[in-house]
């Protein structure tokens, strides 16, 4: 989204919230410049309500939710209306999900554009979220502040429509800090009030500060564009010849791009961390002939690809485990650890890069490119 329009978009006033009954406030949502979401939202003791437009995926969804408060500022009723940039149902979901919460249950109602359905699930600890709205925790961050929070952890309400919903633990670290298993971070003060997202150490790596309120949330969802799918898939295929015909090799990984964060060493790829090697689902790579990486051989056959930063020089990780997401890593199953030469691209590369060079019939390289530099491990072909 032009960072020029929303801008001027997001000049308003706050609406000053002198005591706990009366607070309005927004977040931006951001993946490095590129603004995917918009938050904003009012706390009262009894009741938050509040609007979030996101971007992300293939169509923009606004999202309105009213939620009321019963003791302890849980919630006790929650309701969701969702609709498209031009305020009409989205085709696919429903315009409506409702929750009546009683104890350790709560009842769902989902309206559809034909239907209605209800259902009773299991919702100890229950607190209203639709990602990425993360004001709307408010709520359980005063659970986790007053030491309310069960082992178990809270259970979130959203808009899914599946037969469960699950507890998500939170954790105080700090004296203002409370932390997600992910390694995502809420800066929060002593009445819950969220001051910060940091989802720098999360795959995601989202960021938001907290701002004034009076945005017009129309006006910004007519100005967006779906990002799409984030990071999609690419393909990298090579063919060698041996004394036996039929040296292919393939990888299949996905392509973040930089939208003008630190790469090698800084937020998307830190120091002494083991990396995805691309983005979602875990990259895969299939060889039909054993390759030798200067006197390291990977036999032929189906694996994963990681990277190790180390400080002493990266590591491409070869993994015998297959099918994982990008984040599952078993270093019991690694096959190979192989040191890569790192070197300036020629020109800056947006979308992460792998591929599968020819340097003679039986001879190749890995080059994997992303931002300023390039990782290259040469092979042969045995």
């Amino acid at each position: 989204m032009n960072q020029t329009v929303l801008r001027a978009l997001l000049l308003g006033s706050a609406i000053p919230a002198a005591t706990l009954g009366a607070q309005q406030a927004s977040f931006i949502y951001r993946l490095g410049k590129d603004t995917v979401a918009v938050e904003q939202y009012m706390r009262t003791a009894k009741q938050l309500t509040g609007e979030v437009v996101s971007r992300t995926g293939p169509v923009v969804v606004r999202t309105q939710y009213d939620v009321t408060l019963g003791k302890y500022a849980m919630p006790t009723a929650a309701t969701f209306k969702l609709f498209g940039a031009d305020g009409k149902p989205i085709r696919g979901r429903p315009t409506e999900v409702r929750y009546t919460v009683v104890g350790d249950s709560a009842q769902r109602v989902i309206v559809w554009a034909d239907s209605t359905s209800t259902r009773t699930l299991a919702a100890p600890s229950a607190v209203p979220f639709v990602g990425p709205a993360y004001g709307m925790l408010e709520p359980g961050f005063l659970a986790v502040r007053g030491g309310r929070m069960p082992a178990a952890g809270l259970t979130l309400l959203g808009v899914g429509t599946g037969p469960a919903i699950s507890p998500t633990p939170f954790g105080v670290t700090t004296a203002d800090s409370i932390r997600l298993p992910n390694g995502a971070v809420f800066r929060v003060d002593v009445d819950g009030r969220l001051q910060q997202y940091d989802g720098s150490a999360t795959t995601a790596k989202l960021i938001a500060t907290r701002g004034k309120g009076g945005l017009d949330i129309a006006s910004i969802a007519s100005r967006m564009t779906p990002t799409g799918t984030l990071s999609s898939r690419g393909t990298a295929r090579g063919a060698f010849q041996t004394q036996v015909p039929g040296g292919i090799m393939m990888i299949d990984y996905g392509r973040p791009l930089v939208r003008e964060r630190t790469v090698w060493g800084g937020l998307l790829i830190p120091l002494d961390t083991i990396w995805r090697l691309g983005a979602n689902e875990a990259t895969h790579f299939a060889t039909s002939r054993d390759l030798d990486f200067g006197g390291t051989v990977v036999p032929a056959g189906l694996y994963t690809l990681f990277l190790f930063n180390a400080k002493s020089g990266p590591l491409l990780v070869v993994s015998k485990q297959v099918g994982q997401w990008g984040t599952i890593y078993d270093a019991a199953k690694d096959v190979a650890r192989i040191p890569v030469t790192m070197s300036a691209t020629p020109e800056h590369v947006e979308e992460f890069t792998i591929a599968i060079k020819q340097a003679a019939p039986n001879r190749g390289s890995l080059e994997i490119s992303w931002g300023p530099q390039m990782a290259t491990a040469t092979f042969t072909v045995k």
